[in-house]
Parts: structure tokens; sequence; C-alpha cells
């Protein structure tokens, strides 16, 4: 069984966790329970982490893995269930309420051969600002030959609370105009760049300009092929029917205080996702948890 090492340090104004199992190493930051970067020795990161993200108390952070919850994108957007949990005059904050609050780490520990390590962000008395629910996320990350995120919301109150969420993750790659993604053909999707209107792929998703879409009925798997680096990363979800594929490109990136010019070649976000028809709706003392594992095998 091997050894974990873990090192507590600090990026800039946050607490982060460097942590060693194996031939893997994870980089965590308290803020958000944000995972910044994944990679395997001798291999290409999995998980982008991005040379211009800014590592400041209480600023979401643009690179890794952030969570988003209990709503993901803009809050107008989402079903009406999810928009009436929210009770505040204030403007909701884009992606949730949780990316830039300190979670509780509760601990680090082996289980056989892999590593678990465990967040949990508790519910204030009366609920997160301006939305006043009993409702407490957990975050469990498991390293043995994947990479295994989950994200888990219980309903501690008497009343049903409906959500939308995401796990954001931004993956490396060599080039993404070079790769594509495989497991989507023949899905439904919303092209939120085009009125939100709702059309078919065929075949491969390929990448040649900005794209932020929301595929629907997504099967359980999807996989980046990427000649360059020479793998393919296979994303095995649970607990979620929708993804929401995400780059920037070059116009949206230039915009962007931090994230390079050129960012946007190297990352492209997959996110397992619950959203639109595919929301949670939590009964009183009910749990959900939504999940992604991640590997990468040679092509």
């Amino acid at each position: 069984m091997p050894t974990p090492h873990v090192e507590t340090l600090k990026l800039d104004e946050l607490n982060c966790w460097r942590i060693r199992h194996g031939e893997a190493e994870l980089l965590l930051a308290q803020q958000g329970a944000h995972i910044l970067s994944y990679q395997v020795a001798g291999q290409q990161p999995l998980i982008w982490l991005n040379d211009e993200a800014v590592f400041k108390t209480g600023k979401n952070i643009r690179a890794g893995v952030p969570v988003c919850w209990p709503w993901f994108g803009n809050l107008a957007r989402n079903p009406h269930s999810v928009q009436a949990m929210r009770q505040s005059a204030e403007p909701a904050p884009a992606h949730g309420l949780v990316r830039a609050a300190d979670w509780q780490l509760q601990g680090i520990e082996s289980e056989g051969d892999s590593l678990l390590v465990q967040l949990r962000l508790p519910c204030p008395a009366g609920g997160f600002p301006g939305w006043p629910h009993q409702v407490e996320p957990s975050l469990s990350i498991r390293l043995d030959e994947q990479l295994h995120i989950s994200l888990t919301s219980h309903n501690l109150g008497n009343e049903s609370v409906s959500i939308s969420q995401a796990l954001h993750s931004y993956f490396a790659v060599s080039d993404v105009r070079q790769v594509q993604v495989e497991g989507l053909d023949g899905l439904n999707y919303i092209e939120t760049l085009e009125d939100w209107k709702t059309k078919v792929q065929a075949g491969n998703l390929h990448f040649a300009g900005e794209t932020d879409r929301i595929y629907l009925d997504v099967p359980e798997q999807l996989e980046i092929v990427d000649p360059d680096w020479q793998r393919r990363i296979r994303l095995t979800s649970a607990g979620s029917r929708t993804a929401v594929i995400w780059n920037p490109w070059i116009d949206r990136a230039a915009q962007f205080s931090d994230m390079a010019d050129d960012g946007w070649q190297r990352m492209l976000c997959i996110e397992t996702a619950n959203v639109l028809d595919d929301v949670v709706t939590l009964a009183p003392g009910a749990r959900h948890t939504l999940s992604v594992s991640i590997s990468a095998t040679p092509l």
C-alpha cells in the first residue's frame, strides 16, 4: 500500500494541500473544495492548472474543478423550481454560493490501495445567504488508478429543495483544435450561443470556435481523444444526465484577466452536471450524489 504524503501550502491568499498518493499528485484549495490540478508522474496533467489563475480570498478560481452549487450558471436561466429557492433581492452570483467559501477538511485516509479525501461545507442554521434551506454539500475525492470526484447534497430540513449543480472540470489538452469528444453522436444539445436552440450532434465533437453547449441524456461515458498527446481521457459519470461542454476561444479568453490570451488552446471543459430538466429535487432527509471518475489511457 503506497504511503500518502500531504503538504500544507499557501498559494497567495489561499490555504491548499498538495497530496501525493503513489504516482498521483493532487493540488487542492480549501476555498471552494477546489481541485486545482491532478497529474500522474511521467504523464501530462489531466486537470488543467491555469497559469494565470488568481488565488484571492473570496474570488472564484478559473482552473481545475470548480464546484457549482446550488445552481449552475446564470440563475435566471435555471428552471423555475431552482430559481424559487433563492430569496434575495441582491443579484445572484454565477454558479451558486460555494466556490468562494472555505470548506472543512474532514479527513485524508487510506482505504486499501486508494486514498480518500473528504470535505464538507456545514450548512448555517438559516441556510446560506439568500438561500434559506438546510442542505449540506460534501465533496469526496478518491485517488486510486483513477481520480474519482463525488459531490453529495444532504437535505437536513423538512421541506423539499430543488438544486442544479456541476463539477466544472477543466481538462488539460495539447491543443483544443486537435482534440475530439466521443460519445455524443446523435444526442440533442442546447446551443447557448445561438439563442438556446436545440440541435442534434452529428458524429464526434470537434472544436473550431467558441463552444458553450448543454448536452442532454448523456451516456455514462465520454472520451476526449488527444492525438498529439497520444491519449484518451475517459470520463465516467453517475447521478447526471447532462454535460456542459465549454471553451472560450480567442475573443472571449481575451476578456478574462485571469487567463492568458492563448490559454483557451490548452483546456477543454466537460462539466458533469444536473441542469435544465435534469435538476435534482431533494425530499426531506434525502441525499443525491453527482460523481465523475477520470482516467487516461494511451491511444
